[in-house]
């Protein structure tokens, strides 16, 4: 199969994905193989607890190994400050969140991604909110080799649609749909649900949907066509309906969290599905639709406090590590034994970040941090 082929299927592959969860790991090893890697993982990491959470997997990750990772070498995985700061839907190897040859100095690659001859990984950032990141990632073992800019630009092609497709999985919030009754099976959701045609014309709305028409201060219905109170939001899901009409790949990153503000200042998002081929397409041909539009209220989008705080003082991802390790931690010997690095790097690290911050003592900096977790804090 060429690869504009291959692409095409894959996508519409993960948009059937976002109807019905059960398809996600059949999805994960097509685009392992897309790609280029042995493995291939949708997760999630939390900041404030250093912890990540795995939702689906496809590879020969050992079991021992995996249980580790959440037990243990979580809170020492010294990617995740990088992959904090990363753009969503940008693809970032081990390389471009610090450099190389420290992190194979550092334990996690000593003990947990060594003994499974892992090299390298390309990841990309999918979702953020104010604790947490929600990340693919297909890895690299050593058969495979480094990252390079084929893998990159293969994952660059696919991440807006999964993105797109775990958005809107998280919105629907159900273990299967069957699209031949995609109305009907979403008609109790919390979130508005319109089934549109390419020019946006409403073939079907849920009890949500018709609740956002009838306030008015949203959307509204047209002559049977659904548009937006807000100018920028109507052009974008404008395009985004021409473009699903079109099929899986044309609609790209058209219609993918949307912001529309309703006229009293309430903030809501927009994601659009397209229904024109895979297993929706039976939902589209159904009711003449070619896209699902999904509408809910936005949540506050805030930095995070470590974010917050690198912004704030120009911190690198390194030294952002070491501040909040000496932090959490307290000691240059047991940072260092943390972060599997030495302690004069942790030294040099210490050091540019009391000159960055106008400190002088860890204490100051604790205070510093507890400043930014909580906003009240003066």
């Amino acid at each position: 199969m060429r690869q504009d082929e291959q692409l095409s299927s894959l996508i519409g592959d993960i948009y059937d994905a976002a109807l019905d969860s059960a398809l996600w790991s059949a999805v994960l090893g097509k685009t392992r193989g897309f790609v280029g890697g042995f493995a291939a993982v949708l997760y999630s990491k939390d900041a404030n607890r250093r912890s990540g959470r795995l939702y689906y997997k496809v590879g020969d990750f050992d079991r021992h190994y995996r249980q580790l990772y959440i037990d243990k070498y979580a809170k020492l995985d010294p990617t995740t400050t990088g992959q904090f700061f990363a753009d969503i839907e940008q693809p970032v190897s081990i390389a471009d969140l610090m450099p190389y040859d420290e992190f194979l100095e550092t334990r996690f690659y000593k003990e947990w991604l060594r003994p499974q001859s892992i090299v390298d990984g390309v990841t990309t950032a999918l979702e953020k909110s104010v604790t947490s990141v929600a990340l693919f990632t297909v890895f690299r073992h050593e058969r495979d080799g480094m990252v390079d800019d084929g893998a990159r630009h293969r994952l660059r092609l696919i991440a807006p649609h999964l993105r797109r497709a775990v958005l809107i999985g998280r919105v629907i919030d159900l273990k299967t749909a069957e699209a031949a009754s995609l109305a009907d099976t979403l008609d109790g959701i919390s979130a508005g649900m319109f089934l549109v045609d390419a020019h946006g014309r409403i073939i079907h709305a849920n009890a949500s949907g018709h609740a956002l028409l009838a306030e008015g201060g949203l959307l509204r219905s047209a002559g049977g066509k659904l548009t937006a109170k807000d100018a920028s939001a109507e052009q974008a899901l404008h395009e985004a309906f021409i473009a699903a009409g079109s099929g899986d790949a044309a609609v790209g990153t058209k219609g993918i969290a949307v912001p529309v503000l309703e006229r009293d200042g309430e903030r809501y998002v927009a994601h659009v599905l397209p229904l024109t081929s895979g297993a929706r397409r039976r939902a589209g041909t159904s009711y003449a639709a070619a896209a699902a539009l999904f509408v809910h209220k936005a949540a506050l989008e805030i930095p995070s406090p470590p974010e917050a705080i690198a912004k704030a003082f120009k911190l690198t991802p390194s030294e952002l590590r070491v501040l909040l390790a000496i932090v959490e931690i307290g000691g240059v010997a047991e940072t260092a034994d943390a972060l599997g690095i030495g302690p004069g790097t942790v030294k040099t690290h210490l050091l540019r970040v009391f000159a960055k911050t106008g400190t002088g003592r860890q204490a100051e900096l604790v205070k510093l941090v507890a400043g930014f977790s909580n906003p009240l804090v003066s």
